[in-house]
């Protein structure tokens, strides 16, 4: 072989070594059951397992089993996730075409110049023996739960009876990064029965993406011999990282939402209307595309019109029923949902007969949700610390705000568009979400 073959191949050589020594590490990717267990089933049935070998002459490897809260409980973030689904703001189910009949004419007329509110709701009713058909599509992209970045969610998990010390003083860290959209294309009609009274359907059409990817990193705390606690890598090797990934979606029916309205007060410029919403469970709970338990919301709302202003406020009272998402899932254990005050306030403004803008601030407040923070893990070597999560009950207030406009295309076909924004971080939130939808009335 020539003197030039021979550098040649010592030159690669020496390049591919340290390419073999930055291996990757092995990427596991777990078998999904359901989206309501995606969390649990991310580090497989046994839960977050590394590999230990008999570190001396005679010794029988142990068992290197770690846990966390975080393991357990973090499937609270399907709570939060599916809580959220069922509490996001419907487009109102009320006609932007009202009506109302004049003896005099013996005839329907419009009874407001404003197409209303899009999200919120106002006391107008539709009017006796008219019908509204309504579409929506609603896209949320999560992206930070309680304020932290769901590409970077820290847990540390310890050792199995760690205050053992030893090596069980190992700890393994994690950096969690979660992909959580959900598509909502919602179809309802309103009928008015009555001069004052309507009643609505909503159906939910409901399409989950969920992905989680969880690094996994061995600190060597009570021990120093790698095969004690160790990754095995995907050539053999031993090493101290390791990559879980769980992937699953679902499409399907949600819960359906069946709304009575009446108007209790009217005059020529105001109004109040009191009515209940009822959440109807028919999405399957266990892929996250309904809350798999009923619930009843009492509501009010009073609106104004004042020239071309029409000014609302709404509010509200949830009762959640049990379903296994506010409970464990994985064992089937159910837990009530978090019930919720709901409230509103906006206005529409009347640009002209074909064009209505409308502005709102829409709140929720949950009693006693489950929610996270983040904190400072203090190792038992008393040195170390990691950043953590940890989870716990408490009541919280949300807010968003939304803007968007209603338009004629026809004498009673209106087109939607809306965008939706976060003014906190509380629970599980989405910076923006945009709507657009059709209404129909005749």
């Amino acid at each position: 072989m020539s003197a030039r073959r021979v550098a040649t191949a010592a030159l690669c050589a020496i390049g591919i070594a340290p390419m073999a020594r930055a291996q990757e590490p092995f990427n596991v990717t777990a078998s999904v059951k359901s989206l309501a267990t995606i969390f649990t089933d991310l580090y497989g049935p046994r839960g977050l397992v590394v590999d230990s070998e008999a570190t001396l002459p005679g010794e029988q490897p142990h068992s290197a089993h770690f846990n966390s809260d975080f393991q357990l409980n973090f499937r609270q973030f399907s709570t939060a996730l599916v809580s959220q689904l069922v509490s996001v703001p419907l487009p109102s189910p009320a006609s932007g075409f009202t009506y109302r009949f004049d003896p005099t004419l013996g005839v329907f007329q419009r009874s407001t110049q404003s197409f209303g509110p899009i999200l919120a709701d106002r006391a107008d009713t539709i009017g006796a023996r008219r019908v509204s058909f309504g579409f929506s599509f609603q896209r949320f992209t999560f992206n930070t739960v309680e304020g932290l970045n769901l590409h970077n969610v820290p847990s540390v998990f310890t050792h199995d009876n760690a205050f053992l010390l030893g090596g069980r003083q190992d700890v393994v860290t994690t950096v969690n990064s979660i992909d959580a959209t959900v598509s909502q294309a919602t179809t309802y009609v309103t009928l008015g029965i009555t001069d004052r009274l309507d009643v609505s359907l909503a159906v939910p059409i409901v399409a989950n993406n969920l992905k989680v990817v969880s690094d996994a990193t061995i600190h060597r705390l009570g021990t120093t011999n790698p095969l004690t606690h160790f990754f095995r890598q995907i050539n053999g090797d031993i090493g101290d990282r390791r990559i879980f990934t769980a992937i699953g979606s679902a499409t399907g029916l949600g819960d359906l939402m069946i709304r009575l309205k009446q108007t209790a007060y009217r005059s020529p410029s105001a109004g109040i209307a009191v009515g209940v919403d009822v959440r109807v469970p028919t999405g399957d709970e266990m892929n996250l595309l309904g809350s798999g338990a009923p619930g009843v919301q009492p509501f009010a709302v009073w609106s104004g019109v004042y020239e071309k202003v029409a000014p609302h406020v709404n509010v509200s009272y949830k009762w959640n029923g049990s379903s296994v998402l506010a409970g464990n899932p994985a064992a089937g254990q159910s837990a009530d949902f978090p019930d919720q005050w709901g409230y509103a306030a906006g206005a529409d403004l009347s640009v002209n007969s074909r064009l209505t803008l409308a502005f709102d601030v829409l709140g929720r407040y949950d009693l006693r949700a489950e929610r996270l923070k983040q904190q400072t893990f203090h190792a038992l070597d008393n040195v170390s610390v990691f950043p953590t999560v940890v989870f716990g009950r408490d009541s919280f207030n949300l807010l968003n705000g939304a803007i968007g406009f209603k338009v004629s295309l026809q004498e009673r076909l209106l087109v939607d568009v809306n965008v939706l924004f976060k003014l906190d971080d509380h629970g599980l939130r989405d910076k923006v979400t945009p709507l657009i939808g059709i209404e129909y009335a005749f």
